[in-house]
């Protein structure tokens, strides 16, 4: 609590300094490339730069304040600061609606998941407008959710049984479907409870879980989309953007799509396959040394399985928790691109 009232504080300190012409901005994960590479130089550097000095930031990131990633848009949405950047898998519980943008394994690579997230983005914009009281500036991919083990598997049918940390509800009921007991836990407590045994698998992106040292409690990688790809999403109140001018907005929106949007959706691809070679030893690794585990193959019939259950069973049931017409948009619009549709509630 001291660390999120000291974080507050220089926040509003940064807000207060410059009236309007202040953002205080909270981030992602402080230790990912995503917050390190793009996040931080875009919003400390960047806005001030296309603003032409209008705008000076505020920045630090959610686990820095110390709270959760789930409680930062709610947080942004009372108010307690203007802009913030988190997985939208980490708000499900404000809006069933957000489950349907990041569906498990509607794409296979990063161009399929980047044309999956721009048919959702009028979805995404209703939902945080409506839920959060929010303008979405744009979106960021994490890597791929894939899964690691700490046991022995050979492909996704030696998950059943298995307690597995998912990444997201719909990763969750696409596990319990599988016969798999799927596991709640933040990110940061991941790490132990794989070398504890309290779960025996995880799903994260690659890059995350070589930074966090997954690969030294877990040996083998099944580099299957089970999680999707955790898109993170940059919203800022409505109040707030409402208050700029449309050059100061426009001149925010484009540098977020060249500088942040673009990029790291065009590397996210060659990203993933550098990061698994950086597990496994297999092919070439740009992170630093590599490591041994077990790469685990994916085949067409563990992919048909996991379409057959999102079919069937969690893409209709997600529609009848949205309620509304969350479903029929879904079909019409990520179902459209990915050629995955079900029968809405």
């Amino acid at each position: 609590m001291k660390k999120l009232a000291l974080t507050l504080t220089a926040l509003a300190l940064g807000t207060t300094a410059q009236a309007q012409d202040s953002l205080s901005v909270v981030g992602s994960w402080s230790g990912l490339a995503l917050h390190k590479n793009y996040e931080a130089p875009f919003w400390t550097t960047t806005v001030p730069e296309v603003t032409d000095g209008k705008l000076a930031v505020a920045l630090t990131t959610h686990d820095q304040m110390g709270i959760a990633g789930g409680d930062v848009f709610r947080m942004m949405s009372q108010g307690v600061f203007d802009v913030g950047m988190t997985a939208a898998d980490y708000a499900v519980s404000d809006s069933a609606a957000l489950e349907g943008l990041d569906v498990p394994l509607v794409a296979k690579d990063a161009d399929a998941a980047k044309a999956a997230m721009d048919a959702a983005r009028p979805m995404m914009d209703d939902i945080f407008a409506s839920v959060f009281n929010a303008h979405v500036i744009g979106t960021a991919p994490y890597p791929a959710q894939i899964v690691f083990c700490n046991k022995p598997i050979e492909g996704l049918a030696d998950l059943k049984g298995l307690k597995v940390r998912a990444s997201g509800r719909m990763t969750a009921n696409v596990l319990e479907e599988l016969g798999s007991e799927a596991v709640t836990m933040a990110f940061g407590e991941v790490t132990g409870a794989l070398q504890r045994g309290v779960v025996d698998c995880a799903v994260t992106g690659a890059g995350s879980g070589y930074s966090a040292g997954w690969w030294e409690v877990s040996t083998h990688l099944l580099p299957l989309a089970l999680g999707g790809w955790d898109p993170v999403v940059a919203a800022i109140r409505l109040e707030r953007w409402n208050a700029m001018d449309t050059a100061t907005q426009d001149a925010i929106t484009t540098a977020f799509i060249e500088q942040v949007e673009t990029p790291t959706w065009a590397e996210a691809q060659a990203n993933m396959t550098s990061e698994i070679a950086c597990l496994t030893g297999e092919g070439d690794c740009a992170m630093g040394e590599a490591h041994d585990m077990t790469l685990v193959a994916v085949t067409e019939a563990d992919e048909a399985l996991v379409k057959d259950i999102l079919v069937t069973e969690v893409l209709p049931a997600w529609s009848e928790r949205a309620g509304g017409d969350w479903g029929q948009r879904w079909n019409e619009s990520v179902g459209a691109v990915s050629g995955l549709t079900f029968s809405a509630n």
